[in-house]
Order: structure tokens, then C-alpha cells, then sequence
């Protein structure tokens, strides 16, 4: 190292199953991203957290405090998947680091990358960032189960109160969403609509049914767009008025559909939408859709993000049986990373790291499982396929 080098320390959380192996690959894909884009004048140190299985057997504690207070010290961190513990006490490890650092925004990326088998006739339509608040919703955990005191007192409660009839057989669960969250994940995502130049944003929910949850979802939505974005942004429904079918070119389009329906358009219109900002179980629900469309959780990159924070993570899970082995897909985690550098401010070596990806996907280099949905015999390893990769890096 020179004394004119900049060195970023970079915590990691390697993940279970197929975690080590394929933070390993992703590790060294980002070392020669970051040296080709800055001719070596920057350097990560990276840092290893605990959190999943090694961190149980280390410590005893499946999430350490200390693993949050560095995260939230270094203001970045990437991590592998983590095993969900079975029984009591956390419920998911990745939920649970999510809300401890109040990530409020789960960015997912969806687009094809040539080479990638596609369950579509033309995956090359769907280029979408969905934005899924990562707080609120059902996801908050707020549930009874059926049976319990607490459930029986809450049904006592909306019946003698409220006049709502449950049987006594329910589980019970809140659905919270707030305008204070819900505006700032919005405000995020036309942030990110107008540093990346996308043309259209799209608030999904369902509110024709939920009207005071996803109903108040769609109309803060709208209110934060036009109180902090009226300059840049036109509503559909003012198209309508006017005639018109397409927004001006310096203007963003925003406007609504209802989930269901926002499923079957991101297959029959993909090409319409670009951004598509959801509540959290909605989010989720598209998100996965749209990674089937483009060769599946393997090609799915995800970040985490809030105020000052972030975690980037692959959505897939952490696939046991294949630990150890050499023969997982590095795809999902090294395109988080990539996510990772553009968010540090390195969008050059981000660019690097995704150009050398669809170069050796185009080139017919594939891990495991994409030849076996090929039905090609010859396969890479994991570490052979980030090996690929910065053989590919310009």
C-alpha cells in the first residue's frame, strides 16, 4: 500500500449454507472492480461480523449487538444469506437486522442479462427497481396465535368496543402503515427516479380493498410526490385530463396500480413500468415475480437502505445442501456488491462489475445450476466464475 492510497473498510457477514463460498468470489470480484476503476489508488479492507450459525456457535447469540453497532458505525456492510432459527426468539435474522437499523427501503434491482434462460419470450422488457418498505406492514411481526390470551383479550376487545365480529378461533394480526414511513420510502424512490433517470413511478397497493392501510399507502404517496417533487413530476390522471398518453420527456410519470393487477401487467407490459413502490408483503410478492422473469432468485440482487445505512444482501436463501461444494451461482451477492459500489459513490467500478458479469454470461461461462437448465454438460465452479468475471473487467 502507498501512502496516497485510499483504504475503505468493508464489514461482511460470509452467511450460512453457500454464504462463504460465495462472499469469497464476491470478495475478490470487488478487489479487482475497485483496482480497475481507481488504477489502484483504492483498497478494501474487509471486516468480518458475526450473525447466523457461526455466530450461535461462537457466541451464542444468533445476531450480536456488536455485529449491529459496527454496521451501523461504518455506514455499509454486505452479507451472505443467514439461516432463519428454528423455535423461539428471532424470527428471521434478516428481518431482525433490517429494523434494528431502521433499513426502511429494500431496493431490488430486476433486469435480464444475456446468456440467463428466461421462462418469458422477451425477459429484455422488464428493467424495473422495485422499492418495498421494509418497517411496517405484517412484516412488523404484530400477531397472536389462535388460542392465546392475548388473542382472545383483542377479540373480546373489537367485539364489546368496536362491534366487529371474530370467532373465538382466530389468530390475530396488525397490518401498521404510516404516513411518516410510507413518505419517506416514496421520497427515496423519485430520489432515485431522478439521479438515474428513470421515467415512471409507480405506487402498488391495494387499496380498493385495504383503504386506510394500502389505500393511505397510494394517497401519502401522491401527497409527498407533489408537496417535495412538483417541479419534476406529472400525475397520470392530469395526462387523462389533457388528452395525452405519454409524460414530457423532463417530466416523471407517476401513478398507481392495484397488486393484483400490477402481477399480471409486469408480465403483459413490462416495458411500461420502471420504478414500483410497494408496502412491504406486496413488494415481496413482486419482487420474486419479477426475478422469475429474468432467470430467477440467482440473478436478484437486494440492498437495504436508510438514512446514513445500508446492507446489500442477495435475496436467495442459503442453500445447504450445496455448502462447501463449489458449484454455487456468486451472481445475486456479486451484483449486490456491485449495488454497494454504486452507493459508496464508485459508480465506474459498479459499471465494471456488471459489464464482466453479462460478458461471461454471454460467453457461455455457467455455474451449475444455469447449465443445467441449458442442458449443457460443462459447468464452472463458484470460484472459476468470479475468476470469469475479472478476467472480463475493462
Amino acid at each position: 500500500m502507498t501512502d496516497s492510497q485510499k483504504v475503505i473498510a468493508i464489514p461482511y457477514i460470509p452467511g450460512d449454507g453457500i454464504g462463504p463460498d460465495i462472499m469469497s468470489a464476491t470478495r475478490r470480484v470487488l478487489d479487482a472492480a475497485i483496482r480497475s476503476a481507481t488504477a489502484g489508488s483504492v483498497s478494501f479492507r474487509w471486516e468480518e461480523l458475526l450473525a447466523g450459525e457461526k455466530a450461535y456457535r461462537e457466541t451464542g447469540e444468533w445476531l450480536p449487538k456488536a455485529t449491529l453497532e459496527a454496521i451501523r458505525e461504518r455506514g455499509v456492510a454486505i452479507k451472505g444469506p443467514l439461516t432463519t432459527p428454528v423455535g423461539g426468539g428471532i424470527r428471521s435474522l434478516n428481518v431482525a437486522i433490517r429494523q434494528s437499523l431502521e433499513l426502511y427501503a429494500s431496493v431490488r434491482p430486476s433486469r435480464h442479462y444475456s446468456g440467463v434462460p428466461s421462462p418469458v419470450k422477451e425477459p429484455g422488457k422488464l428493467d424495473v427497481v422495485i422499492f418495498r418498505e421494509n418497517t411496517e406492514d405484517v412484516y412488523k411481526g404484530l400477531e397472536w396465535k389462535q388460542g392465546s390470551k392475548e388473542a382472545l383479550e383483542l377479540i373480546t376487545y373489537l367485539r364489546s368496543e368496536m362491534g366487529v365480529e371474530l370467532s373465538d378461533d382466530c389468530g390475530i394480526g396488525l397490518k401498521p402503515i404510516s404516513e411518516s414511513a410510507t413518505k419517506r420510502l416514496v421520497r427515496a424512490a423519485l430520489e432515485f427516479a431522478v439521479r438515474k433517470k428513470r421515467r415512471v413511478v409507480t405506487i402498488v397497493h391495494k387499496g380498493n380493498i385495504m383503504k386506510y392501510t394500502e389505500g393511505a399507502f397510494r394517497e401519502w404517496g401522491y401527497e409527498l410526490a407533489k408537496e417535495e417533487f412538483a417541479d419534476r413530476i406529472v400525475f397520470e390522471s392530469e395526462l387523462r385530463d389533457k388528452g395525452l398518453t405519454t409524460a414530457p420527456k423532463d417530466k416523471i410519470l407517476v401513478n398507481d396500480r392495484i397488486a393484483d393487477n400490477m402481477l399480471q401487467q409486469v408480465l403483459t407490459r413490462p416495458d411500461e413500468y420502471s420504478i414500483l413502490v410497494a408496502p412491504n408483503l406486496n413488494g415481496d410478492y413482486l419482487a420474486d415475480a419479477c426475478a422469475a422473469q429474468v432467470g430467477g432468485l440467482g440473478f436478484a440482487p437486494g440492498a437495504n437502505i436508510g438514512d446514513g445505512v445500508a446492507v446489500f444482501e442477495p435475496v436467495h436463501g442459503t442453500a445447504p445442501k450445496y455448502a462447501g461444494r463449489n458449484v454455487a451461482n456468486p451472481c445475486a451477492l456479486i451484483l449486490s456488491g456491485a449495488m454497494m459500489l454504486e452507493y459508496l459513490g464508485y459508480n465506474n467500478a459498479s459499471s465494471i462489475v456488471e459489464k464482466a458479469v453479462e460478458k461471461a454470461l454471454t460467453d457461455g461461462v455457467m455455474t451449475r445450476d444455469l447449465a443445467k437448465l441449458q442442458g449443457a454438460q460443462e459447468s464452472v465452479g463458484t470460484s472459476e466464475f468470479a475468476d470469469a468475471i475479472i478476467d472480463r473487467m475493462a
